[in-house]
């Protein structure tokens, strides 16, 4: 069963790489996907790209064991915040904005609007970097499953996968992506109705009252409102896991590929009830795990607790076989949008945003060429031990959001803004995401909050850079803020 359905997953997905692939013969058109996308696709590939297998195998059940039912605030801010005001605030600014500056990436949007073309270099190399180890995470998380449910090594589940991201992203680039999220998407929000049924239904749960005096029983704060950690620590994590994506690049790409204004107001709601089925999902099963386990499970290599086994267990103790294999296929699916976006905005930052001008065919050459390039990087940081990924992984998002976020919002919004408040916040994300990771060494336990001060102290920090630095060219405000002048 299992095997079957993933080969006709795999058939499909190759189709639509190679449908699309009449789409690809500009750089527009094979990273942007023309700028005609529709809602549906639009959505999709927006919540399909938010949501990975870090959050199904690894994120969910190790904030589930750790806050109990609190960890339901994760989803609801990723729903309301994260998607619902996302798309409401920035889609319809960001589709003008960028293409009136012609640019076609975070990088090239920020030197366009602040008039700095070294800002460009700085932000392409900062995706890159950055991004390198995120992509990883995702390799690793999906190839736990696979050891686990096809008993296939996680060094060769781990590269048939990069095989697979390659072949489709490479042939068919964006639009195939797109297309391929609205089936993936379907069958993420399948396999968590069935996740959640079965769970429910598992003898250590037994319906829902059952389970909150259960988990009573274990702790009464893991039926809290805030959890055992309390508020700052649940608050940090939905901070950064909502209000990031404001300011990663491969989530800001979505609104630059919209058709047209018409298209946010469906995707926002189609967005909207496609996160909140994933969030909710994910982070209820994961807040009953400690019914399941008296003890995190231990990892047969390293003999140390493992959250990322949590839910592959529970999957494999209360799911039947049909069942197993639609939420390998769930996962399969958030994990392989989730990587291709990740892989196409990060080659983007090298072909676009660093090579030197080239014509059309050879930039798309390049970055079909750059996008095996970084799945390689990829692979190879995932075939590490798994601590220096989860190590880099976590510091990846808050640096990123954190480098990005205040530029970014205040370059749409924030006439006044200007490009050396662009600079000092890009860098003061940088340095407190990093910097703090390095001082805490690596701690997992401080990286939301860190993540969180680096979004929030640039807001606070870029108007009053703004106010004492030299503003853009008036004919840089004129055209893009009209009314203001």
């Amino acid at each position: 069963m299992k095997e079957i359905l993933l080969g006709l997953y795999v058939v499909v997905l190759l189709f639509s790489g190679v449908y699309a692939a009449r789409h690809t013969k500009t750089l527009d058109g094979f990273f942007l996907g023309g700028r005609s996308l529709g809602p549906w696709l639009s959505a999709f590939a927006y919540g399909t790209t938010y949501f990975s297998a870090v959050i199904f195998i690894g994120y969910a059940g190790k904030v589930g064991w750790g806050f109990g039912m609190a960890a339901l605030w994760v989803a609801l801010g990723n729903t309301l915040i994260g998607s619902a005001l996302s798309w409401l605030v920035l889609a319809k600014p960001t589709r003008r904005m960028t293409e009136q500056l012609n640019a076609m990436t975070m990088p090239e949007f920020l030197a366009a609007r602040y008039e700095s073309p070294y800002l460009k270099h700085f932000a392409a190399l900062i995706i890159f970097v950055f991004l390198i180890p995120y992509s990883a995470s995702v390799y690793m998380g999906l190839s736990y499953l696979f050891e686990h449910v096809f008993f296939l090594s996680y060094s060769s589940a781990v590269v048939l996968m990069a095989v697979f991201t390659a072949i489709y992203l490479i042939v068919g680039g964006y639009r195939a992506i797109a297309m391929a999220d609205v089936i993936q998407g379907s069958l993420m929000i399948g396999g968590v109705f069935v996740l959640v049924y079965f769970v429910l239904g598992a003898p250590e749960v037994n319906g829902l009252a059952n389970a909150i005096e259960k988990l009573r029983a274990i702790d009464p704060k893991l039926v809290s409102p805030s959890g055992p950690p309390g508020w700052i620590a649940i608050g940090s994590l939905v901070l950064l896991t909502s209000l990031g994506p404001w300011g990663l690049p491969q989530m800001v790409q979505k609104f630059y590929a919209i058709k047209n204004d018409a298209v946010v107001r469906s995707a926002s709601v189609v967005a909207t009830l496609f996160a909140l089925v994933i969030t909710f999902g994910a982070y209820f099963a994961g807040s009953l795990t400690r019914l399941f386990f008296s003890q995190m499970p231990l990892d047969a290599v390293t003999g140390k607790p493992n959250p990322d086994l949590l839910i592959p267990q529970i999957i494999i103790k209360t799911l039947p076989e049909w069942g197993s294999a639609l939420i390998l296929l769930l996962v399969l699916s958030a994990s392989m949008s989730t990587l291709s976006s990740l892989v196409l905005v990060s080659s983007s930052a090298v072909a676009i945003d660093l090579l030197p001008a080239r014509q059309q065919h050879q930039k798309v050459l390049w970055m079909r060429i750059l996008c095996a390039v970084f799945i390689l990087f990829s692979v190879v940081t995932a075939l590490k031990p798994p601590s220096i990924i989860l190590s880099l992984m976590a510091i990846s998002w808050g640096t990123v959001a954190g480098a990005f976020l205040a530029p970014y919002l205040y370059g749409l919004f924030f006439p006044k803004g200007t490009a050396a408040a662009a600079w000092v916040c890009a860098l003061l994300g940088l340095a407190i995401s990093t910097g703090g990771s390095i001082y805490f060494k690596l701690d997992p336990s401080k990286t939301p909050l860190l993540g969180s001060l680096a979004m929030l102290i640039p807001l606070v920090v870029f108007p009053l850079v703004s106010l004492v630095t030299p503003r853009v060219s008036k004919e840089q405000m004129s055209k893009l803020f009209p009314k203001i002048e």
